[in-house]
């Protein structure tokens, strides 16, 4: 907090950023926390394919939260270099995938991305004149587990996507997706059921092999 020139306590733009009301984001204080962890992001960004264990610490040290067995191609984009971005176990981002974490964005166990993904918690006001002067809110994004993500989706602020979804390549996300559904379009939209049909059949009506297949 901070105080007004009569004594009266005025939330400081980090704080009000972080109760999801109007802030400047170019705020002096969030833009020395954001850089620190761009610079980060940066380093990430220019690994070797090879270094392995050294891309490992750095996830670690960038994401809020992180599981096991989880890899992200590089380049990876990020506001805050994913230092809002909370994952669980055995997540994969395909290359050019963005985080616009200004908000928390929570992703469960057992999540793909594929290429270019953008999931978005940052938003402006139509108002006119609060977006000339800077000013800018955020919405959390909740993604749950096992959801694949097709190439090109755009998740928008706020959006709740359920357990096992599947999102079509290209779609725009505008509201909630329901677990065991398969969405797409724009805006997208839930198309059908998960059902006895995908126990069946891989791609079209290409069935799946069982039998010469390694699945315990």
């Amino acid at each position: 907090m901070i105080k007004c020139s009569k004594g009266c306590d005025i939330m400081t733009e980090k704080e009000r950023m972080n109760k999801g009301l109007l802030y400047i984001p170019d705020d002096k204080e969030i833009m020395e926390f954001q850089l620190k962890c761009l610079d980060k992001l940066f380093e990430y960004n220019h690994t070797k394919p090879s270094d392995l264990k050294k891309r490992e610490e750095l996830i670690k040290e960038m994401c809020g939260n992180v599981g096991e067995n989880c890899y992200f191609e590089v380049p990876i984009y990020s506001n805050f270099g994913l230092k809002h971005v909370h994952f669980g176990n055995h997540i994969y981002t395909n290359f050019n995938c963005t985080f616009v974490d200004d908000a928390d964005i929570y992703v469960g166990n057992d999540c793909m991305f594929a290429p270019s993904v953008i999931v978005a918690t940052a938003a402006h006001p139509i108002n006119p004149h609060l977006r000339q002067i800077g000013y800018q809110y955020n919405r959390e994004v909740h993604i749950g587990n096992n959801v694949w993500i097709g190439a090109g989706a755009i998740i928008m602020p706020g959006v709740t996507i359920g357990d096992n979804a599947v999102i079509g390549a290209g779609s725009i996300v505008t509201k909630d997706i329901e677990s065991n559904s398969v969405a797409y379009g724009n805006p997208c939209k839930v198309q059908r059921k998960i059902g006895s049909k995908d126990e069946l059949y891989y791609y079209r009506n290409e069935l799946i092999d069982y039998d010469n297949m390694n699945i315990k």
